[in-house]
């Protein structure tokens, strides 16, 4: 009887390109980056669908006109397909799955295709429910994302990842898909809220916190200029976190997160925990910001980290514009269901990333449950200190 039983294993690669800009005004004088970046096919324009963040919209009553403007300057090269499309900013958009459905449908009437593109307009949270929209029509369309905040400019804007919220749970249901562009332009910064400018530079610490400890200490000396929104200061420090960002995914040897560890969600167990305690009142980068300093002071009581670092972390958060405290911090028992979330949302066994020196960053599989609880209470500690003293 002849032998039936065969087995394949085979690696392979798949090439992926990923296009950072940097511009000063997308839709003005740097129109040319995008232009560029929107690739005809068959010598025929380039079809583009707008989609941008409602409260975007709201604060920047010239922008539908400037990307109609743009369409109509570049018709050799551009097709505007349909209307400029609406969508919630906020988590209001990553809550409703409602959204979600409404936005494949235009897709559909639209025929947009594998060749079509997408250009989400907005902050982290629309683009990534754009990104997943975008990445399951046709298993995928070109998304080209134009952050609108300093935290999708610096961190999410520039990932792989793409999701929307499900079951309470924070980013259940998502993709991996690489965007076909990234435009990182300092026009959109401007009209950010003072609350929404500083919720970015969390991911900025933690970043800088895995990678570099030169630019953590750059940080920390210019954060109170960052916090009054000198933009000499601040978008520096963007463009090093986004970069940062760029190179640990298509460098690090791990885009998809198929392995354990996942460095870039330095103190997120916890803060994607509290987003979704707070009903996601919280901001992504204040909860960042909260867990960022757990994690920081459990590493030092933990691990051997210098407390005097952890004491920085604190300090420099605080300098920043972070409170780094909040109510969700009082339920300890609900919190600490982040972990297993946590472990769940990437399978396996737990693994966190902490700190065993700045830019020394060691996985960890348990917790010390009892040196977590005293890392949160001196977070505490010392965000009640700081209030007392203002």
């Amino acid at each position: 009887m002849p032998e039936i039983i065969e087995n394949l294993t085979v690696d392979f690669n798949v090439p992926f390109v990923h296009r950072l800009r940097f511009t000063q005004d997308v839709f003005g004088e740097d129109q040319q980056v995008l232009k560029a970046l929107l690739e005809s096919s068959d010598e025929q324009p380039a079809r583009v669908q707008f989609w941008v963040d409602q409260n975007v919209a709201d604060g920047t009553p010239q922008l539908v006109n400037r990307i109609k403007q743009f369409a109509n300057a570049h018709p050799a090269e551009v097709q505007r397909v349909g209307s400029i499309q609406f969508v919630p900013g906020g988590e209001e958009i990553k809550n409703d799955i409602h959204i979600l459905e409404r936005m494949l449908k235009v897709f559909n009437v639209s025929d947009l295709d594998r060749r079509s593109y997408v250009v989400a307009i907005g902050g982290g949270a629309v683009l990534d429910a754009i990104g997943f929209a975008v990445a399951i029509a046709h298993r995928g369309l070109r998304l080209v994302r134009i952050p609108t905040t300093t935290l999708s400019q610096g961190d999410s804007g520039i990932g792989v990842k793409n999701s929307v919220n499900l079951f309470a749970k924070k980013n259940w249901l998502g993709s991996f898909a690489v965007p076909w562009g990234v435009v990182n332009d300092a026009e959109m910064l401007t009209t950010l809220s003072n609350r929404d400018f500083v919720s970015g530079f969390s991911e900025a610490v933690k970043v800088s916190l895995l990678k570099s400890p030169a630019d953590f200490e750059q940080i920390c000396r210019d954060a109170g200029e960052i916090r009054n929104r000198d933009m000499a200061k601040a978008l520096p420090v963007i463009k090093s976190s986004a970069k940062m960002h760029l190179d640990h995914i298509t460098r690090g040897g791990d885009p998809f997160e198929m392995l354990e560890a996942r460095p870039l969600d330095y103190g997120h167990w916890s803060a994607h925990k509290m987003e979704a305690m707070s009903d996601f009142t919280l901001r992504h980068g204040e909860a960042v910001a909260i867990g960022v300093a757990i994690d920081t002071v459990y590493s030092s009581l933990e691990l051997g980290l210098d407390k005097a670092v952890a004491q920085q972390v604190m300090q420099c958060l605080c300098d920043l514009g972070f409170s780094l405290t909040h109510q969700t911090l009082e339920d300890v028992e609900t919190l600490f269901r982040g972990l297993e979330e946590f472990r769940q949302h990437l399978g396996g066994r737990l693994t966190l990333t902490m700190l065993k020196a700045v830019g020394q960053a060691v996985d960890v599989h348990s917790v010390n449950r009892d040196n977590m609880l005293r890392a949160i209470e001196a977070v505490k500690a010392f965000a009640a200190a700081r209030q007392h003293v203002r």
